[in-house]
């Protein structure tokens, strides 16, 4: 069982500087202008835009003696990488490094690794340790010591790397990632993981990751598997998707995928700006928002998924913010988000954290399939 931190999200931090609407468009990725397909979303690209609203991390040890690092485990990449000690990037200073040379169980792989983000690439070279997760001990991790990471992006992030889940054919530069190593080394009992994320705010559990396994006790009713339909990120078929009980979007099947990564749901651009219209939300400062007195009379959204309705409310939909917490000032965000991820990868619909909150899912390599059930709050 890996314990998930909630933290301050980028997204929260900028915003509380003001900084929230520049970086927007200093990275040309404005929620509500941006709808061009981005060329760099190709089949290895990582959409950063996913990173800033991060606010589930948990923590890894990587060598021996073990060296801590904060990452985000992501169902929709496969990689592991951390800053070097050797990193030139502004970036890497205010983050904890991998110095190879005070492990005695590292080897220097040496291959060259980038990966691309919408704003830039991060960069490094490949080597190999040992990796700890939560007393499960990987033996010869090959992962990422990244010497360059990309402008300002993971300047304030308060996470170091980042821990990929997702299938073989996504690792850059053909990798063996960290839970197929799992498998392989006999470490979990079912070749599976779970995923829990808590819906409270303040709570200081903020969620749980468990390896080889689920827990009941962390749902209600029983899991609805479904199957994988292509085997890179988690992807599966969404049946259609209703707003207000009438079939607005996805009319006749769509993909999906449940990414741990996005903290939001997103969806084609143009299907989302109506979607924004239907549940009333405003475009404010590069981002929609909406009144929340108004959240009582929001329609529900319903995503149907192998036959089943998962139902979002306006409560589980929206991001509730406080401008001044001392005078009360607070308002709503959407938690719905255009992104247009190109062919051959896409179009793309991502059920990220303000699903997963509500649904548990249940990510089983040994079948191929995600599992969804109602999270216990």
């Amino acid at each position: 069982r890996v314990t998930l931190r909630r933290h301050r999200s980028l997204r929260k931090s900028l915003r509380d500087r003001g900084q929230l609407s520049h970086f927007w468009k200093a990275h040309r990725l404005d929620m509500v202008q941006y709808s061009e397909d981005c060329s760099a979303f190709t089949e290895t690209n990582e959409p950063l835009i996913n990173y800033l609203d991060m606010e589930y991390f948990g923590q890894i040890s990587i060598g021996d003696p073990p060296q801590n690092f904060t990452v985000i485990f992501d169902t929709g990449s496969s990689n592991l990488w951390v800053p070097s000690v050797y990193c030139v990037s502004k970036a890497c200073a205010a983050h904890t490094k991998f110095q190879p040379s005070q492990s005695s169980t590292y080897q220097a792989v040496g291959t060259p690794f980038s990966i691309q983000y919408g704003t830039g690439s991060l960069t490094g070279v490949i080597g190999s340790d040992q990796v700890a997760v939560e007393g499960l001990t990987v033996s010869n991790q090959q992962f990422a010591e990244s010497v360059s990471e990309p402008g300002k992006a993971f300047l304030d992030a308060k996470f170091d790397g980042i821990l990929g889940l997702a299938y073989p054919s996504l690792a850059v530069d053909g990798v063996t990632p960290v839970f197929d190593n799992m498998m392989a080394q006999n470490l979990v009992e079912l070749p599976m993981f779970s995923v829990y994320m808590s819906t409270n705010p303040e709570s200081s559990l903020g969620g749980e990751l468990l390896f080889g396994g689920f827990d009941p006790s962390r749902f209600t009713g029983t899991l609805n598997w479904v199957p994988v339909t292509q085997q890179g990120y988690w992807q599966i078929q969404l049946d259609n998707i209703q707003v207000g009980g009438t079939v607005a979007f996805c009319t006749n099947g769509c993909q999906a995928i449940v990414d741990t990564g996005t903290s939001l749901i997103t969806g084609p651009t143009k299907d989302i700006k109506e979607l924004q219209s239907s549940i009333g939300a405003m475009p404010v400062d590069g981002e929609y928002a909406v009144e929340c007195s108004n959240l009582n009379v929001m329609p529900d959204v319903t995503f149907t998924i192998n036959g089943l309705p998962y139902t979002l409310g306006a409560q589980a939909y929206t991001l509730m913010v406080w401008l001044q917490p001392s005078d009360g000032m607070s308002f709503c965000i959407s938690g719905f988000q255009g992104l247009d991820i190109a062919p051959p990868a896409g179009p793309l619909w991502i059920l990220g954290d303000v699903f997963i909150r509500q649904f548990y899912s249940v990510f089983d390599r040994g079948n191929n399939r995600v599992g969804l059930a109602p999270a216990v709050p």
